[in-house]
């Protein structure tokens, strides 16, 4: 059994058949999966599908690339929608240095919102970094004081400072379809340094598909590819690589027991 931990299942590129995917997932042994927000909208929208599928559970939050266009009223909605009985996780949350639809104090601002009502609502949160590192280890610092965080680097294809400031804080790693790509030995290499207990698996779908899909829509029925490929950089098989990132999954999310 896998655990997508972060798919955008909402997204316009499911419009269509956003039923078919998720049965689809489940048939190929995909038994939960994370619909990951990223607006107020998005957030309402995730909570829905995860109403309607016993298999899907829901996060609410900002990205930082729209943070910008919140308008007054969707920080307390947000706070509103975390209670709902199916979210298990803040965020999309974090900062990004490549795009700047949002100035870069709004990111920070948002970024630290969302862990705070992490933190209050004793949920992961889940960062996005994007060409700011140094910047997102300094917030992740800052928050944690003396203490340990509950997150989560999504899709994780940093440098090795950066995800030994995650681990030293108590987060948890997530690789995605990039971790398979043939360029990436550096990244798989990397992976090697994390103690299997932090070890996450997600699709990012609908972006970046893993080999050998690479170029259609990802799915969240994809992410057996990245297990795999994770197994092999562990020495483990598929089975073995699925059912540790599943148990952790269960346990970060606080699902342990629930999910069969």
């Amino acid at each position: 059994m896998l655990f997508d931990t972060h798919a955008h299942l909402d997204e316009d590129a499911f419009s269509q058949d956003a039923d078919e995917v998720i049965v689809r997932a489940v048939a190929s042994g995909v038994t939960t999966m994370l619909a990951v927000a990223t607006t107020v909208e998005s957030s309402r929208a995730t909570i829905a599908l995860a109403t309607r599928f016993p298999n899907v559970f829901a996060s609410v939050g900002i990205h930082p690339n729209y943070a910008v266009q919140a308008k007054p009223g969707d920080w307390e909605a947000i706070e509103g929608l975390a209670s709902s009985p199916k979210v298990i996780a803040i965020g999309e949350t974090g900062l990004d240095r490549y795009w700047d639809h949002t100035p870069f104090d709004v990111q920070i601002d948002y970024f630290r919102r969302q862990i705070e009502l992490a933190k209050r609502r004793d949920l992961p949160f889940i960062v996005h970094c994007r060409e700011a590192e140094p910047d997102v280890v300094a917030v992740l610092r800052q928050m944690a004081g003396a203490g340990q965080l509950k997150g989560i680097m999504h899709s994780f294809c940093g440098r090795q400072a950066t995800l030994d400031a995650a681990l030293e804080l108590g987060l948890h790693v997530s690789f995605a379809g990039m971790f398979t790509f043939k360029k990436n030995n550096e990244l798989r290499e990397l992976a090697k340094t994390i103690p299997l207990e932090r070890l996450l698996v997600e699709t990012d779908s609908p972006y970046l598909a893993p080999q050998p899909q690479r170029g259609k829509r990802n799915e969240p029925a994809f992410v057996r590819y990245t297990a795999e490929c994770l197994a092999e950089v562990f020495g483990k098989t598929l089975d073995e690589m699925a059912a540790i990132t599943t148990a952790n999954a269960l346990r970060l999310f606080g699902l342990s027991g629930e999910v069969s």
